[in-house]
């Protein structure tokens, strides 16, 4: 299972969403699953909540995704740096090609994007 945290989720595992924990606990604890903070989200969610970057890139489970020149391509075409991260992060690749699943706790955000979604909402 592969999964994006969006900077919602992020915010949300710093303010101790239940769900977001549980993913973060799976990742560490469970062969298969694996969380993505992209970089671009992990700002806007450290903005919001001084720390979270600090915390999440710490956790064993976690994968930073950095800006390549891809990323900086589809990123450089929307307004909206942190969800164009994460969206162009769900799309298929060689290592995921099923894609991921972006994890929210605003999922009206993404309706319309070509992204599979899952709800933290509590």
């Amino acid at each position: 299972m592969h999964i994006v945290l969006d900077e919602t989720a992020m915010a949300a595992a710093g303010h101790g969403n239940v769900l977001a924990s549980r993913l973060i606990h799976r990742a560490h604890a469970e062969t298969g699953w694996y969380l993505y903070a992209p970089a671009c989200a992990l700002v806007e969610a450290d903005q919001a909540r001084p720390g979270t970057a600090e915390h999440l890139a710490a956790l064993p489970g976690m994968t930073v995704l950095h800006l390549d020149l891809p990323a900086v391509l589809a990123v450089a075409r929307q307004n909206a740096w942190a969800a164009a991260h994460c969206q162009y992060a769900a799309q298929p690749t060689p290592d995921r090609p099923d894609g991921a699943i972006v994890a929210t706790t605003a999922p009206e955000r993404w309706i319309g994007e070509p992204v599979r979604v899952l709800d933290l909402t509590p």
